[in-house]
């Protein structure tokens, strides 16, 4: 069915001339399975690529400048480094045991990784490639997410069930957010305002205030036809101008369109089996996708949320980045 609507989608797309990106980017895919990376064109929306990495790659993100692709190799405990303009692997950081996902700060020169098996975030500085920190945080750590002015990043605990905040000057937890079960992920609000955490479990996603450290407001998701089990949000974007929001439902197959002002769901977005992470193209006319099960992507239009046409990538696709330029 899922075929069937992305080549309908597709074809509207070509006819009308809308929801088909305006401008080429690499599109970089982890799958977790058979240890490779996929490359896809967003404006041809072709595999262009398929690039051989290490063990179990999870977590992926993008220098700000587009150079270096950082992957986290989850199996041989590293992070690999892959230069973007021969997506040849050209070197390692030492990530600490099993490192799941990780963030880059604003200004571009420290990745904060979540270590799962050790209950660290390790802080790696990338210009001297070394350990700086080890912060002891909770139980099966993974969610990883910075605050736009870079003075916090939050770190979710799987077991331990809180997001984590904190002080990128100290390297010290500032707050402890107990949230519901299994957080997956961190996201704050362009205006440093607020971050979104998913719990898999739960089914909720928690709206954090950043000054007072408070759970604010808590979303839940309902789809008709579906047990409330089946609806796992993990990956979560938020739209540079604040006002959008978009959570990966997990095993539910959609991606759910929220109001960051009302806190509403607008609208369920179909996509493929078992929707994991999601990316926004830089010019923000596309988010994509990561669906597990079915070994694809899928592109979503974001003017209209409707998704435009979905790509057979690797084996279990975890994560995606987009290339800045």
């Amino acid at each position: 069915m899922l075929g069937r609507l992305s080549c309908l989608s597709s074809a509207l797309a070509l006819a009308t001339g809308v929801a088909t990106p305006a401008s080429a980017y690499m599109v970089y895919v982890s799958n977790e399975k058979d240890n490779t990376v996929t490359v896809v064109d967003s404006e041809t929306m072709e595999v262009v690529q398929t690039i051989e990495v290490g063990q179990r790659p999870r977590g992926i993100t993008i220098s700000h400048d587009g150079k270096l692709i950082y992957l986290c190799a989850s199996d041989d405990d590293t992070i690999e480094i892959i230069d973007t303009a021969t997506n040849q692997i050209v070197g390692s950081l030492p990530s600490g045991p099993d490192p799941e996902l990780f963030v880059l700060s604003p200004d571009g020169g420290t990745l904060y990784v979540a270590n799962e098996d050790d209950n660290l975030v390790t802080v790696i500085d990338l210009d001297s490639k070394s350990v700086v920190a080890e912060i002891p945080v909770g139980v099966e750590p993974e969610g990883m997410g910075i605050s736009p002015d870079g003075k916090a990043m939050v770190n979710t605990s799987e077991t331990t069930n809180m997001a984590h905040f904190i002080d990128t000057a100290t390297n010290e937890i500032t707050h402890n957010v107990l949230v519901d079960s299994r957080p997956r992920f961190a996201e704050f609000k362009p205006d440093n305002s607020e971050v979104w955490v998913s719990a898999e479990i739960g089914g909720t996603v928690s709206v954090i205030d950043n000054e007072s450290r408070e759970i604010k407001q808590k979303i839940s998701f309902e789809i008709p036809g579906l047990r409330s089990e089946a609806i796992q949000p993990v990956g979560v974007r938020i739209t540079a101008d604040g006002k959008k929001a978009y959570v990966a439902l997990g095993p539910a197959n959609r991606v759910a369109v929220v109001n960051t002002e009302t806190y509403e769901v607008e609208k369920y977005v179909l996509v493929g089996q078992r929707v994991w992470q999601l990316a926004f193209t830089p010019d923000q006319k596309t988010i994509i996708s990561t669906n597990g099960v079915s070994n694809d992507i899928t592109f979503i239009d974001v003017a209209t949320d409707e998704p435009v046409q979905s790509v057979t990538v690797g084996a279990l696709p975890w994560g995606v980045v987009v290339s800045p330029q």
